[in-house]
This record gives C-alpha cells, structure tokens and sequence, in this order.
C-alpha cells in the first residue's frame, strides 16, 4: 500500500468492541466517534472507552487517531462558528481534548452548515463560518503542534450528494484540511419513497439524477478539490425496506416499512443466501442488494468495495474510509480494503 494511501476507520465509542480485537495494522487513521458541541466548546459527555483507544494507539504506533466530533443531529456547531470569539474559544477547547487525551486531531463532522435537515440549529452565514471555524482550527493546532514538536490533522467529514455538498466552499475548505471524508453512503435512508442503493459507486443504468460516489467527487474535482485530498466513503452496513411491489426483485420500488439497519455481519449471518434471500448484483452501480420477495437490503460487500478500491486508484484519490469498523464480520470488508490497496 501506497504509504500516502488512507484507510480511514469511524470507530463509535458506543458499539460493542474492544482494543484487542482491533486489526490496526490494516489502518492507517482512527475516527473515533463522537464528541460533541456543548456551550461552544468541545464535550466527551457522550464518548465511552477513552481507555479502550489509547490501548489500541499504544499498540498500533502507526495509527494517526482522530476525535471526530458531531454526527447527525449534533447541535452546536452554527453557534461555535458564529464570531471570533466563539471560534477561538472552540478551537483551544478542541487542541486543549487533543493534548489531554493523546488524539492525533480532530475531524469535524457538521452535519450540515446552512441546513437544519438534522433538526440543529442553522443560519445563513454557516458556509462562510465554516471556513472561518476551520481557519481557526488550523492556527490553533499549528500553534500547539509547534509546542509538541508535532503536526496535528485537521479533517472533516462531508456530505455525499450534490445536495450536501452546495452546503461547502469546497475549494476554500480543501486548501486548510489535509483531507476530506466523503460520505459516500445513506443515498438512501429513512425519509426515501423508493428503495435504491445506499453507497453505489456509479449511477444505476435509466435513473437520473440518483446520487453516487462518481458524482459527489466529480462535484469535488470541479470545485478544485485536490485529487489526494478525497478520501472515498464506504459502508459495512446496510438499510432494508418492505417493498409495495416485487418490480426489479425490490430495487426502485414503493417502501411500506421504516428504513431498517444492519451490520455487515448480520447479513453475513442471517440474510446473504439465508432465509429466503437471493444476493443480486447492479453491474452499472456496482453495488449488491438482497431480496426475499418482500425486503430489499441494500449494502457494501467484498466485490464492490474491490470496484471502490480500483476507482480510488484509478483517480487518483487519497484513500477509502468507512462507517462503522465494528460492524465488520471477521474483518472481511476491512481485509478486502487493505489487501485491494497494496
């Protein structure tokens, strides 16, 4: 693996998992999820198993590991970005957690500036703040790494759709973070009409206007994002629907049901070729999908993260992420990464 190549895992500080059974030698960057916005400043009220990850830095010294801070429907980010003054007083709390805990940097992941989709607080002057929040990080975390004899990563995860991305001054953006985590999945998610998939690569063949992972990073590349700032998202878990109707065994047809959630290793161990469901594949979106004839379940796998790889390589991006590493089963979808990155 290109030694610059970026395998970036979200580990959530709430899911089932421990330093041990952590295969950091596939990894080069830790997100671990997620702190949050309080009062302006920086709160691991919501974080558990501080411990657990400095085991795991202290046995993978390689490993850059991040605080990723915000989520979906995490407030606080409008008002922190909002003045000078409330910008520097997140940025020290941000290098103060940093230094205090042995992070690597931060990841913002503001979910999304200008929108109040999540149910937070937005304002017009988000995308503007945004940059200037950032600025701010950057000065701050030089000013500490200078310090510590050490340079301090500043990332953030952004949306990945043409939608979400309007929400960014992607070129201004791109010249302050060392790199940019494309959210590369949800396309499809809990307010869709329709199943479809959650995390293609390419459009589907006869659908316009469908998100994908090609269109969030030509949107990118047009606004003069560096190829190698790109870090390409994937999902080891997939979204599930009951259908109205079998048309297209499931895909593209009415939901009747609540957007449902699976790891990876639950449908390795009760849907992939069990109880009834028949794996399909969409050779234009590169990307499976599961059908019994009344739920669709729509995921990554094995072959479409090796049709991900390839795309990074072939463009030319910095690397892959992913949420959530947890969720892997055996660490499949993690080893196919790595081993397609070599």
């Amino acid at each position: 693996m290109d030694k610059n190549q970026v395998i970036s895992a979200y580990l959530y500080s709430r899911m089932d998992w421990n330093a041990g059974g952590i295969k950091g030698e596939y990894l080069t960057h830790i997100n671990y999820s997620f702190a949050l916005v309080k009062d302006g400043l920086i709160s691991a009220a919501e974080l558990d198993k501080l411990d657990e990850i400095r085991l795991v830095k202290r046995r993978f010294p390689h490993l850059k590991v991040l605080i990723s801070v915000g989520g979906w429907g995490a407030d606080g980010f409008s008002d922190a970005a909002l003045t000078d003054g409330s910008r520097s007083l997140f940025a020290k709390s941000a290098a103060e957690f940093i230094r205090q805990n042995s992070f690597d940097g931060i990841d913002i992941d503001w979910e999304y500036p200008c929108s109040s989709d999540a149910g937070i607080r937005s304002r017009p002057e988000d995308r503007e703040n945004f940059n200037l929040l950032l600025e701010e990080l950057r000065r701050e975390l030089d000013r500490c790494g200078a310090e510590d004899g050490k340079r301090y990563l500043l990332t953030a995860a952004l949306g990945g759709t043409a939608y979400t991305l309007r929400f960014y001054d992607l070129k201004s953006i791109s010249g302050i973070l060392d790199y940019m985590n494309l959210m590369t999945y949800d396309f499809a998610h809990g307010s869709s009409k329709e199943t479809g998939h959650h995390t293609c690569l390419f459009g589907p063949k006869g659908k316009t206007g469908v998100p994908s992972a090609d269109t969030a990073v030509n949107i990118c590349l047009d606004n003069g994002i560096p190829a190698d700032k790109l870090v390409l998202g994937c999902a080891f878990y997939g979204r599930g629907w009951d259908v109205a109707d079998g048309s297209s065994n499931g895909l593209y047809a009415s939901v009747t049901s609540e957007c449902a959630f699976y790891s990876y290793r639950e449908l390795v161990l009760k849907y992939i070729g069990k109880n009834g469901f028949r794996r399909y594949w969409d050779d234009c979106a590169k990307a499976p999908y599961l059908w019994n004839g009344k739920h669709f379940i729509t995921y990554d796998d094995p072959e479409s993260l090796e049709h991900k790889v390839s795309y990074v390589k072939t463009n030319g991006l910095g690397g892959v992420m992913f949420w959530e590493l947890s969720q892997d089963h055996g660490d499949e979808l993690l080893g196919t990464l790595f081993s397609k990155l070599k």
